[in-house]
């Protein structure tokens, strides 16, 4: 019991929020100045920085700032300074794969899509150079959290009645009692001539001439425990075999999360990622059966050569979701092979240093997927305050990727127009030659710990019905001593009583003649002697 409470208190201290990872070759960036920009009614603008950020500006004390949209956490913090801000003498800080962001909690009024929330807690990083990646050059000052409320650290950091500390999602919705808790967004492609998305995300309401997403299946959030809420995320189960390979044949892998229906995995969205993870053995089959494949060591991302089109999609709900083949393989990141011959990256990453030890999710599916949807996240219950939208959180999406044109699009960008998709080096090798990528010790020893530390709420239940077992046992055995003694305790005393013996103070001598005994024995000495005068006389 100890052992396990400390692992668990462990985990939820040390828990890792889920990262981003921007991998950026070029300092080109897309500027994010001024004010949100309305790009339709009720729509505030998402600005693309070489698909690997997404960015939207809000009003911080009186003062715009860009900062980057990420559906993966719950926080809102900025960099350099922030005026009519007010310091409430606490700090925390926020980790993610790529650094860590620390610093004083303040408050300030913050205004997002025309709508304005008063004293919004938020973390003023003093120092960002500790990220490993320059976020100025990449044209952020900050990040915007638009996950659950029960995600956010500076919440826990804040008196919890203190409703400053919720996250910037939260606090609009208190205000805005008389519509849905839910914000749809949609992410643009750089690089794509045949795309005409808009990036842009909206509050309470749909882009205009997307109003279908309202029809399609809404899409149960996955819960995690309530002891383990702080990694609580948009996520929802895929269908049954619903992740497609290049070769049209499911990927089948088997969840690690505890309950998960057959051949379902869960699947969190998160577009503070710019290269979905999913498990090893998933990456493998899309990148691995590719001819002249490599597993490039120092960045743990398959290579493949720029040309080779490879069409997955994934199934949610019934509906299936094309991915670009500009999403499958990227050109983003200026890699090269072991000869120096420029490759480009499969998206599709192996999941490791965002490895759920507690088994809540197999997949985290980040920008690469994302710009294939049109996603629509609704808070529901989980903003605790709501009276009109009080059901479950779900989600709904709708698939913005023709497949037809996406493969006239790859062929444009790739393939210079020539279409050689049919060409032999287009081919995948057969399974039984695929290549397989390397799993480090480390990852082993995830791999194991997970299969323990997923299965927390039955070892813990398994513990205390273990634990009131033996505390039953050991008054059940107590009782019945005491029953077993009082049963003895009544018995002897039953004995005592039946014996008839004269107190001790009534003991009389033998020779005296009024003793009970002597009576006896002169009274039979008397019939003795009667009997012995008879037969003599």
């Amino acid at each position: 019991m100890r052992f396990l409470a400390l692992v668990l208190f462990a985990t939820y201290v040390h828990g890792f929020k889920l990262p981003f990872e921007v991998h950026v070759v070029s300092n080109q960036r897309r500027d994010v100045t001024g004010q949100s920009v309305n790009v339709n009614n009720g729509s505030v603008r998402i600005t693309n920085t070489l698909n690997s950020v997404y960015i939207s500006n809000i009003t911080l004390g009186g003062q715009s700032i860009p900062v980057m949209l990420d559906t993966g956490s719950s926080d809102l913090w900025v960099t350099g300074t922030v005026p009519n801000s007010v310091d409430t003498k606490k700090s925390t800080k926020l980790e993610y794969a790529v650094g860590e962001a620390a610093g004083d909690i303040f408050t300030a009024d913050l205004t997002f899509d025309n709508y304005t929330v008063k004293s919004q807690a938020f973390l003023l990083v003093a120092n960002a150079s500790g990220f490993s990646t320059n976020i100025v050059a990449q044209g952020y000052n900050g990040l915007m959290g638009l996950g659950p409320n029960t995600g956010s650290l500076v919440r826990k950091e804040l008196d919890a009645k203190d409703s400053a500390g919720d996250a910037v999602m939260n606090r609009i919705f208190e205000l805005n009692q008389t519509s849905q808790n839910y914000i749809t967004f949609m992410l643009d492609r750089r690089g794509d001539p045949g795309s005409n998305i808009t990036g842009q995300i909206t509050i309470s309401e749909v882009v205009a001439g997307y109003e279908s997403i309202l029809q399609q299946p809404k899409l149960s959030v996955v819960t995690v425990p309530d002891l383990t809420d702080e990694d609580q995320h948009w996520q929802i189960y895929t269908d049954k075999n619903g992740v497609i390979g290049p070769d049209g044949q499911p990927i089948v892998t088997e969840s690690i999360v505890p309950k998960s229906p057959d051949g379902q995995l869960v699947a969190v969205f998160d577009s503070g990622y710019t290269l979905p993870q999913v498990p090893r053995a998933m990456s493998d089959a899309i990148y691995g059966r590719v001819q002249g494949a490599e597993w490039n060591v120092a960045n743990a991302v398959w290579t493949v050569p720029c040309t080779q089109m490879l069409n997955i999609s994934f199934v949610f709900g019934g509906t299936t979701f094309p991915i670009h083949p500009l999403d499958t393989v990227s050109s983003d990141f200026g890699l090269t092979d072991s000869n120096g011959n420029p490759v480009c990256a499969g998206v599709f990453q192996p999941i490791t240093s965002a490895f759920s030890l507690l088994g809540e999710y197999d997949i985290i599916l980040g920008m690469g997927f994302l710009r294939n949807t049109y996603t629509l996240i609704d808070f529901a219950n989980f903003v605790s305050t709501s009276t009109t939208d009080t059901g479950k959180p779900f989600v709904q999406m709708l698939p913005v990727t023709n497949v037809q044109s996406a493969h006239t699009d790859f062929v444009n960008v790739r393939m210079n127009g020539v279409d050689s998709t049919g060409a032999a080096s287009q081919a995948l090798v057969p399974a039984s030659e695929g290549q397989s990528s390397p799993v480090s010790k480390e990852e082993k020893e995830k791999l194991l710990a997970a299969k323990v530390l997923s299965r927390w709420p039955y070892i813990l239940m398994g513990s205390l019905v273990l634990f009131f077992a033996l505390v039953g046992f050991c008054i059940w055995r107590f009782c019945c001593r005491r029953r077993c003694a009082a049963r003895k305790a009544a018995k002897a005393k039953k004995m005592q009583s039946n014996v008839q013996m004269e107190p001790i103070g009534s003991y009389k001598a033998l020779d005296d003649v009024n003793s009970p005994y002597m009576s006896s024995y002169a009274s039979h000495s008397d019939v003795f002697s009667d009997k012995y005068k008879s037969n003599h006389v």
